[in-house]
């Protein structure tokens, strides 16, 4: 009870804080706002406004740093940010026909980024049956971990499942208070360097499953086609550029992003979890309205999961949540 009121409260300060800046500066041609967490699948971001990519492209990029992803949807929903930077599986949640946006960029994919720490006993995921795994409920490590149980064939009920942070989940992992938790990184190598357990799976075993997209609202897409197309470019070049110069692009980023991802080498440390995704790479995931990729796989999965788990009421289509022809 206290964590939802806290979060309400929360919400109502970060949707005051956002109404001051868009008062400030009202919404106006060639001008984006995004909501994001602090992950480092999105430094591109800051990438692309430091070394003017996205000035080049006609674009003014704003930035909303929030501590929960729902948070910035919620400020979306009240037209307070044009989009908001999360995961495919996130946004399923959040679209209705009251609120609708779609995803239309790619950015990265956790390619060992997130992961289950557990004991050193438990050598399976069937080993966990019976126990209390600590987790996000209603994030994307529920997400993860639900897939995981559904593809190994083991009744989510078979487990206890403790709702926590993925950072309180990794300091009650190690403090002994669970056998199992689901998390990320730093914490996977935190779990690693403290020798307390071992990291039991982590997104490297899931490719294509934890992605995070960029989605804006359909009035923004309807109404600021150019803005758009320009803000993708934009954020397009940055990944173009991390592959030439990563060193300094680790730099800018870190300084960017912030958190626990201020210093360059942490920053890098991180990256080597992710995937960026390139022009080429998204329009092979997002595939075509006419021929729609893998990005469909996690919508239909995402349905289920989060349907299973009472999350959302009714299922999401490809075409409702996915625009791929800003990328084509």
């Amino acid at each position: 009870m206290m964590t939802k009121l806290f979060r309400r409260c929360l919400a109502g300060a970060l949707t005051g804080a956002v109404l001051t800046a868009a008062a400030a500066q009202p919404a106006a041609a060639g001008k984006i706002s995004i909501g994001h967490t602090i992950w480092v699948g999105y430094g591109p971001l800051y990438l692309a406004k430091e070394l003017g990519f996205f000035k080049e492209n006609g674009v003014d990029a704003d930035f909303q740093v929030v501590d929960d992803s729902a948070l910035a949807m919620a400020a979306q929903a009240a037209g307070k940010l044009d989009g908001t930077a999360t995961t495919l599986d996130e946004i399923l949640k959040y679209r209705s026909p009251d609120f609708c946006f779609k995803a239309v960029a790619l950015f990265d994919e956790s390619h060992g980024g997130d992961g289950m720490v557990s004991l050193k006993e438990i050598n399976s995921l069937a080993d966990l049956k019976g126990k209390t795994v600590a987790m996000n409920e209603g994030s994307t490590s529920q997400f993860w971990f639900s897939y995981l149980m559904k593809k190994a064939g083991i009744p989510l009920k078979d487990v206890e499942v403790l709702n926590m942070s993925a950072d309180a989940a990794a300091a009650a992992f190690i403090a002994g208070q669970v056998p199992a938790a689901v998390t990320w990184e730093p914490n996977l190598t935190l779990v690693k360097t403290k020798n307390v357990g071992k990291v039991l799976t982590d997104s490297a075993a899931t490719p294509g499953v934890i992605i995070d997209v960029l989605e804006f609202s359909c009035s923004v897409l309807k109404d600021r086609p150019a803005d758009v197309k320009g803000f993708i470019a934009g954020l397009q070049k940055a990944v173009d550029y991390i592959k030439t110069n990563p060193d300094k692009a680790y730099e800018i980023m870190a300084k960017g992003v912030g958190g626990y991802l201020k210093e360059p080498k942490d920053f890098a440390d991180a990256a080597s979890g992710v995937k960026f995704y390139d022009k080429a790479m998204t329009i092979e995931y997002f595939g075509t309205a006419a021929k729609p990729g893998p990005a469909a796989d996690v919508v239909k999965l995402g349905n289920e999961i989060w349907s299973d788990l009472g999350k959302i009421k009714k299922p999401v289509t490809y075409d409702e949540i996915i625009d791929p022809s800003f990328t084509q």
